[in-house]
C-alpha cells in the first residue's frame, strides 16, 4: 500500500500527497473505535482506485503534534514576536520556547517591527538576540518586508508559525507567499493584543519545504507538562544541571544548585530563571485533568 502525507483536512476529507499527485480520501470507520484522528502532516497508508475516492488504512507513529494549529510531525516552529505594538515579552517568548522544546520542535525566534522601534528598543532587542543565540536559538531581527534571513530555514523542513497576537504572523506568511492571501488581523488597542483569525490548516510547499498556512496559538497553558519535565525544556538549565548536587534538582530550594549559581553569576539570564519559577508554580497549582484522551 502507498505511504503518503496528509497535506489538508477539510469537511471529513483528507487530501494526501503521493508522488506528486493529491488524493482525496476518507478515514476508515474503525478509526473512531481506535481513538485515532488523522492530522495534517501525518504519514499514512492509504488505498485509492482514483484521485477522488480513497481510504486511509493506517496512521504511522507521529514524532509530535500540536493542537493549534492541528499539525503533526513538525520539524521547526517560527515564534513571531513583536518589538513594539504589542510590546515585547520575554515571558511569552519563554512560554513558546518551552512548549516547542517539550515537543522536540526546533524554535526560530523572529522579532518583527524593528523599523518602528526607538534606538533604546533596538538596543534591547540586540541584547535579546545575543543572549538567546548563546542558548542556541536562531534570532532574526526583522523589519516589514525583510524575510530573506528566514527563507533558508525552510528547505526539507515542516514549519509552523506561532507567537504573540498582533505581532504579524499573517503578514509574515503573506510576505513569504503572497498567494496565501491570509486575512491580517488588526491589533485591538483596547486589549493590547490581536484578534484571532482562524481557518482550516493546509501544508503548502514553500522554498523547498512545507509550511502550515495558518498561524498558531498566541497564548500557552502548560496542560500536560510535569514538574520533572519543565527544567529539561530549558537547554541552559540542562547543561548546568550536570553539576548540581542532586540528580533530579528542581533548581529552587536545593543546596549546591549549579543553575542558581549561574544565575547569580549572570551566566543564565535572570528573566529566564524568573519565568521558570513562574511556570513551575503554574504547573504545581494546575487543576487535574480528567478523561484525557491520548
Amino acid at each position: 500500500m502507498p505511504k503518503g502525507q496528509i497535506r489538508k483536512a477539510l469537511s471529513g476529507f483528507y487530501y494526501i500527497e503521493y508522488e506528486g499527485i493529491t488524493y482525496q480520501t476518507r478515514a476508515r470507520g474503525n478509526f473512531r473505535n481506535r481513538n485515532i484522528t488523522p492530522l495534517v502532516g501525518d504519514w499514512v497508508e492509504f488505498e485509492s482506485t482514483n484521485e477522488t475516492d480513497g481510504y486511509i488504512l493506517d496512521v504511522y507513529p507521529r514524532e509530535n503534534e500540536l493542537v493549534r494549529p492541528t499539525v503533526a510531525n513538525i520539524d521547526q516552529g517560527v515564534i513571531v514576536t513583536s518589538c513594539v505594538e504589542p510590546k515585547f515579552s520575554t515571558n511569552l517568548l519563554d512560554r513558546f520556547l518551552v512548549t516547542l522544546e517539550e515537543k522536540h520542535i526546533e524554535p526560530i525566534i523572529y522579532i518583527t517591527k524593528m523599523d518602528l522601534a526607538s534606538s533604546d528598543e533596538v538596543s534591547a532587542m540586540e541584547e535579546i538576540q545575543r543572549v538567546y543565540e548563546k542558548i542556541g536559538y536562531p534570532v532574526i531581527l526583522a523589519s516589514q518586508g525583510s524575510t530573506k534571513e528566514l527563507i533558508p530555514f525552510f528547505k526539507d523542513e515542516l514549519t509552523v508559525f506561532m507567537g504573540q497576537s498582533g505581532a504579524g504572523k499573517s503578514t509574515l506568511l503573506n510576505e513569504l507567499s503572497p498567494e496565501l492571501a491570509l486575512k491580517v488581523g488588526e491589533i485591538s488597542e483596547a486589549l493590547g493584543r490581536g484578534k484571532h483569525t482562524t481557518r482550516h490548516v493546509e501544508l503548502i510547499e514553500l522554498y523547498g519545504g512545507l509550511v502550515a498556512d495558518t498561524p498558531g496559538f498566541s497564548s500557552i497553558d502548560f496542560l500536560e507538562m510535569t514538574l520533572d519535565e519543565l527544567p529539561k525544556n530549558f537547554p541552559e538549565f540542562m547543561e548546568a544541571s550536570e553539576y548540581c548536587k542532586f540528580r533530579e534538582c528542581h533548581h529552587i530550594k536545593e543546596p549546591k544548585c549549579e543553575v542558581k549559581h549561574r544565575v547569580e553569576q549572570g551566566e543564565i539570564l535572570q528573566s529566564r530563571y524568573d519565568d521558570y519559577l513562574q511556570f513551575h508554580e503554574e504547573i504545581k497549582n494546575r487543576k487535574p485533568m480528567y478523561n484525557k484522551k491520548k
